[in-house]
């Protein structure tokens, strides 16, 4: 755990200005989707993924718009048709022509950031404000930080993923913070952290730190990394767990791991097989939650989640995880995998978010391409 002071924070920085990262479960002015085109992430099983984003924009719309990244006018047109067999109200669909390798949105989208204004302040001079300009500072409070996305440290085709956050920036005409850390742009993917709103950030010393394998930041410490996720994403406290999952192509990214469901509570996946691969890894991140301390010194609260069996494709391990779920306006929406422990899952997240449903997505076919849910989505906070 790392708390930070202000006096290493820059002028002119996000977290100067009072910008933060929100929680995913705070309100959504929309989510942002890419719509699947790269065969090459599902080798062989392409042809069923485009339904299964038409089943998940079905399940966000009702809440909020969704704002979907298309390639090409004949992309968009393949989109919008099988949006409308899954029964989508296209009124609550926005189509953004940014040519994209891949539908990961989590990684490599944009990264949303919000002011709050103070309560006061809006509440005395909301009436005396013209239209014009409530909606220029609305725009004002929120901003898009741009990191680098440099394809997971492990695929050569990425150029066009990289240049998202600028081109969604220009396009919503809103504030782009740009990275930079000894002279380079701060490499950083959506799922390698989570967040509670309040300060704190968790991630994995396998995927931020690693210096070997996948290496996003060539020669950044450890104190270099949390500085950096201090000023750009306003949070004053990180939480270091260690390895992800087996299957992980990103090389432990949390959303497959850990995740926050408020404030002072997290779920944790635990596999109960002590031969499995993932036993040791996630009982030390266990652990290492119990000496972790919240941005205010207290305890976290761990909620175990389970793991569901092993899942193999041609011979591939893949990372089916329960974490990868993705919190929206209107539902949770959680990867299944005609599991026995999908209904355990799904009952434990219902209890921990009463205030939406909680509704299980056919992750089988979409899970062939190292990702689910939660890879898929970027959420627009309001």
């Amino acid at each position: 755990m790392t708390q930070s002071s202000n006096h290493s924070i820059p002028r002119g920085s996000p977290a100067a200005l009072g910008f933060r990262l929100p929680a995913e479960w705070e309100p959504h002015e929309a989510t942002w989707i890419g719509w699947p085109s790269n065969r090459t992430d599902w080798p062989g099983k392409f042809a069923p993924i485009p339904w299964v984003y038409g089943e998940i924009v079905r399940k966000i719309a009702p809440g909020e718009i969704v704002r979907i990244l298309v390639n090409s006018q004949a992309h968009e047109a393949q989109a919008r048709r099988i949006l409308n067999r899954a029964g989508v109200d296209l009124a609550r669909v926005e189509f953004f022509r940014f040519p994209t390798n891949r539908g990961w949105t989590r990684d490599s989208g944009p990264i949303f950031l919000r002011r709050d204004a103070p309560r006061r302040t809006l509440s005395n001079l909301k009436s005396q404000i013209p239209d014009h300009t409530r909606r220029a500072s609305a725009q004002a409070k929120v901003a898009i930080v741009r990191f680098r996305f440099n394809g997971w440290a492990r695929y050569p085709n990425w150029q066009k993923d990289d240049a998202v956050p600028e081109r969604a920036a220009r396009a919503l005409g809103c504030r782009l913070f740009r990275t930079k850390v000894k002279g380079q742009g701060f490499v950083l993917e959506g799922g390698s952290i989570d967040v509670n709103g309040q300060g704190t950030l968790i991630t994995t010393e396998e995927c931020l730190l690693d210096q070997t394998t996948q290496v996003r930041n060539p020669g950044l410490s450890r104190e270099e990394i949390e500085a950096a996720l201090r000023v750009y994403l306003g949070v004053t406290n990180v939480l270091w767990l260690g390895r992800g999952i087996a299957g992980d192509d990103t090389h432990g990214h949390v959303d497959d791991v850990c995740r926050f469901v408020g404030p002072r509570t997290v779920v944790l996946c635990r596999e109960d097989n002590p031969h499995d691969a993932n036993y040791e890894p996630l009982e030390e991140n266990r652990e290492r939650l119990q000496h972790l301390r919240l941005e205010d010194g207290s305890r976290v609260e761990v909620v175990p989640l389970p793991m569901p069996a092993p899942l193999y494709m041609d011979g591939q391990r893949v990372p089916a995880s329960y974490a990868n779920f993705y919190i929206a306006n209107a539902a949770v929406l959680v990867p299944t995998f005609n599991d026995p422990q999908d209904r355990i899952a799904l009952g434990i997240l219902a209890e921990l978010f009463p205030d939406r449903p909680v509704v299980g997505i056919h992750a089988v076919d979409l899970v062939w391409g190292l990702g689910t849910l939660h890879c898929l989505t970027r959420e627009q906070p309001a």
